[in-house]
């Protein structure tokens, strides 16, 4: 069970007579165009499509909690411990308590907006676990778990949804980036950084996360072709949820999202994004490959985003309740329990003692967030012109009336 592709496929040759190569683990590949040139029916391209082999899947766990042996991948989870295991499956409990805890908080009115992470738990701890405290990484706005293995404080998350900071923690503290809400920028942003630590010869690499959606961004494009040019040592993780928004996968690409790195000239791996270990492995590969100099990688998480894309999304009116329980099925947290209590590396006392845990989290966490001040309601006007504008405050009188009709309402009563 391994990554791709086009490894059994002939390589086409180029005009010189030689086959390119994508880098270890994904074979090789010609030149796009071949010696006879460009010229290309699209009935022919679609043909070619339909053919293309299966997407295989990198598993080490199944989601009925069995082990998978893996060749290629298992030395890189060699040494996990019957602890490490409880330890990673601690992690997505908790991680997946906070995030609960903060999507009922924005429902409460605590929040502003909330994008939750349920269903992403072993993409964002197996792939966070994987990284060395010396690598820096580079979130989007729903890195919850990865940010709970950086060591960042989940109440430190909330302050931008709450409208109170613009980040809430020192990104050079934990090496984890403020969250970005630019969707795909912060892949410009990790290869940049990366090419920087490669020409101060640092010994780390730098992980970039986004989403299938990003994957459709010209930033991402950009960010492919010059960390491959300079050899940039960064892994670009796609988390996969198969919804960007409410657009499905398959009306973004043709192909699966990781055999996009072939055009790249760098290799792409797809992984069961539901499988921790997997994930873990994987990633932890992926790190290593830039430690040593071969650039960078894709990786290609495929999991599935169990709740709305954000506190203001409603999923219901682009898929199935049938779909969600088929995954719901592939649990990632019921994987790895199931895994535990099969090779007895836990017991009751364990979940129990998690359990208890995880309810003082939701706790700390609501308490934290309504001992937040209530953001600055005209902050959004002072900074829209340096020396200020008629327009401007005409707009801000206007919204003082409003905010003032609420308190002579309440007079009224």
């Amino acid at each position: 069970m391994t990554v791709d592709s086009s490894a059994a496929r002939k390589p086409r040759r180029s005009a010189a007579g030689k086959a390119g190569t994508t880098g270890s683990k994904t074979g090789t590949t010609g030149d796009a165009t071949g010696a006879t040139g460009t010229k290309r029916t699209t009935r022919t391209t679609r043909s070619a499509a339909k053919k293309s082999p299966e997407p295989q899947l990198v598993q080490l766990l199944t989601p009925e909690g069995k082990r998978v042996k893996n060749a290629e991948y298992d030395t890189y989870v060699a040494g996990i411990t019957p602890d490490d295991l409880r330890g990673l499956y601690r992690d997505m409990v908790l991680t997946r308590r906070f995030d609960a805890e903060a999507t009922a908080l924005q429902r409460q009115g605590e929040l502003g907006l909330w994008a939750s992470l349920l269903g992403q738990e072993a993409a964002q701890i197996g792939s966070g676990r994987a990284t060395r405290e010396d690598d820096y990484v580079f979130p989007t706005y729903r890195e919850h778990g990865v940010a709970w293995c950086r060591g960042v404080d989940p109440t430190n998350l909330l302050g931008m949804f709450r409208g109170v900071n613009n980040g809430g923690w020192d990104p050079n503290s934990n090496n984890f980036h403020l969250y970005t809400i630019v969707i795909g920028s912060q892949t410009l942003h990790a290869t940049g950084y990366a090419m920087g630590i490669a020409k101060d010869g640092a010994d780390s690499a730098v992980i970039a996360y986004f989403g299938d959606g990003a994957s459709s961004q010209g930033d991402v494009a950009e960010s492919f072709t010059f960390s491959a040019v300079y050899n940039a040592p960064v892994v670009f993780f796609c988390q996969n949820n198969q919804w960007a928004i409410s657009e499905p996968t398959e009306k973004q690409s043709r192909v699966p999202l990781y055999q996009r790195a072939q055009g790249f000239g760098f290799p792409g791996v797809r992984v069961d994004g539901n499988d921790v270990l997997a994930c873990l492995a994987v990633t932890k590969w992926a790190l290593e490959r830039a430690r040593n100099g071969e650039g960078p990688t894709l990786v290609e998480a495929y999991t599935y985003r169990m709740g709305a894309h954000t506190t203001s999304d409603d999923p219901s009116r682009y898929r199935g309740d049938e779909e969600r329980a088929a995954w719901e099925a592939k649990d990632p947290i019921l994987r790895l329990r199931r895994y535990l209590e099969a090779s007895n590396h836990a017991d009751e006392g364990f979940f129990a003692e998690l359990e208890a845990e995880s309810e003082a989290l939701g706790k700390r966490v609501r308490e934290a967030v309504r001992a937040m001040p209530d953001p600055d309601r005209f902050a959004i006007f002072e900074n829209a012109y340096a020396d200020g504008h008629a327009l401007v405050d005409e707009e801000r009188a206007q919204f003082a009336a409003y905010q003032a009709s609420f308190a002579d309402a309440e007079g009224g009563h």
